[in-house]
């Protein structure tokens, strides 16, 4: 099991995050700065921070391109800083102090006037911040995922615990951290601080430890934003990935319904057939990779998100290819050769790539159940169907499972 850096809200929300304009002009020599000198200064954060004396202050926001950088400015000698500039509206942002990874999660509105201290020491993980709604809530949600990140740090290094007691202790721990995230949607559904708080409510680790009950919040949620902030990018990502959160969760308890009623099918559906083109034209099926362990992976080289999970899967076939797995991946493209660019580009060395071409005309996401992308389906090599949705820790953790480590 791996550390969860003082960064997993951050990372996860990144399909969260309300896409930038193309109509803010950018500097040619920074693609990712965009020059908003023009527009109406709408938002300031000033702060103390002990032990960065003289130090660089970014307001950045994420994107599906990455971070792109807002304001900046510098602390004086004593560690004092004051930044101001314009955001489009609400929205994940984050504060970077130094050179290194120091930041911390802001989900700031127009007009705010934020006051951050800290100690540059421990600036990630007990910084205080005040001067918003939201800012209490994210201070104290700050303090109770160091703790549960320190704990996790401990559980990492009982070699004795067996995969399935190390799951246990895991979610042990983590649950002061969804508790308190479940209580204050629940009280503030509209909060600004959800977006960082319904990470923990997301089944990072699949649907076999998570409570069905993060769900109904997760709605109150959505629906509070689709109400407080009708038309914005980012009600409109976070209901979209309520959804798939809904539909992968209806996928799971259908699994689990005709595993129960027919012990014979080893608990779990048959992959439905796949039989589509490669890039060359050859015709490659699913069922021709039987005595494998197989990660249908569906994805396409427009989305951003398939795109920053293909490492991963990159890694976990390397890790594996030599204990019976292998992946299948099934693009959701329209364009043959931003496909064929997309696999040499991100490295995607496994044989079994095919398409329709067809983007979301294809047959495949009603045949498969899926309306968002990534979307995972682990197969075992019987073709019977033992997970879906995975990805990051969840699928290594699966992968361990029935592979080893």
């Amino acid at each position: 099991m791996k550390k969860i850096s003082g960064l997993l809200a951050i990372a996860f929300l990144m399909g969260f995050s309300s896409c930038t304009s193309d109509s803010n002009e950018k500097d040619p020599k920074n693609p990712n700065q965009v020059d908003l000198s023009n527009l109406e200064e709408n938002f300031e954060i000033s702060g103390l921070v002990k032990g960065a004396e003289n130090y660089q202050v970014t307001l950045e926001a994420l994107s599906q391109q990455g971070t792109i950088e807002l304001a900046k400015t510098s602390t004086n000698s004593e560690g004092q800083f004051m930044l101001k500039g314009n955001i489009q509206g609400m929205g994940l942002y984050q504060l970077r102090i130094g050179l290194k990874d120091k930041v911390i999660p802001l989900t700031m509105e127009p007009n705010d006037k934020i006051k951050v201290e800290a100690d540059y020491v421990t600036f990630e993980s007990k910084p205080t911040i005040t001067g918003t709604k939201w800012a209490a809530v994210v201070t104290e949600y700050m303090k109770l995922f160091n703790v549960f990140a320190s704990k996790q740090v401990e559980l990492t290094q009982k070699k004795e615990l067996s995969q399935a007691d190390q799951i246990k202790e895991f979610m042990i721990i983590r649950k002061p951290l969804d508790d308190f995230a479940s209580k204050k949607i629940s009280k503030d559904p509209g909060n600004p601080a959800n977006i960082i708080l319904s990470t923990s409510l997301t089944p990072v680790m699949g649907f076999d430890n998570w409570d069905p009950n993060h769900l109904e919040v997760l709605k109150k949620m959505g629906i509070a934003y689709d109400n407080k902030y009708s038309g914005s990018p980012i009600a409109a990502s976070i209901n979209a990935q309520i959804q798939q959160i809904q539909t992968g969760f209806d996928e799971y308890k259908s699994f689990q319904q005709t595993g129960n009623a027919n012990k014979s099918s080893a608990g779990s559906l048959t992959a439905p057939e796949i039989a589509l083109k490669n890039p060359q034209g050859k015709v490659i099926k699913l069922s021709s990779l039987r005595g494998k362990v197989v990660l249908i992976d569906f994805w396409a080289s427009w989305c951003g998100p398939c795109r920053k999970e293909n490492p991963n899967v990159v890694r976990m076939y390397e890790k594996y290819k030599n204990k019976g797995f292998t992946v299948y991946s099934v693009s959701l493209d329209k364009d043959a050769e931003a496909w064929k660019r997309a696999i040499t580009a991100d490295g995607l060395a496994w044989p079994n790539h095919v398409s329709d071409l067809l983007q979301w005309d294809s047959p495949m996401p009603q045949l498969y159940g899926f309306q968002g992308i990534p979307y995972t389906v682990l197969v075992d090599k019987k073709g019977k169907i033992i997970g879906t949705n995975l990805r990051g820790a969840a699928l290594e953790q699966k992968l361990t499972e029935v592979l080893g480590s």
